[in-house]
């Protein structure tokens, strides 16, 4: 998940770019750079990759009968 979203803010930060376009002294290219580093690094550490159900593999059960 954080690496989609990684990805939309590195295409939002390039078109930003190339386009001249800045809005504000808020959000620049170098904060999309950042947030994009932040989302990848998050994604690396292995956040948001979890579920958060139980599992339920018909294969394991069927071994134990």
């Amino acid at each position: 998940m954080f690496a989609l979203i990684a990805a939309v803010l590195f295409g939002l930060a390039l078109i930003f770019d190339l386009g001249k376009v800045g809005l504000g002294d808020v959000v620049t290219t170098t904060t999309l750079l950042e947030a994009g580093l932040l989302c990848v690094a998050l994604h690396l550490a292995g956040y948001g990759t979890r579920t958060t159900r139980p599992t339920w593999n018909w294969r394991r059960y069927a071994r134990r009968r």
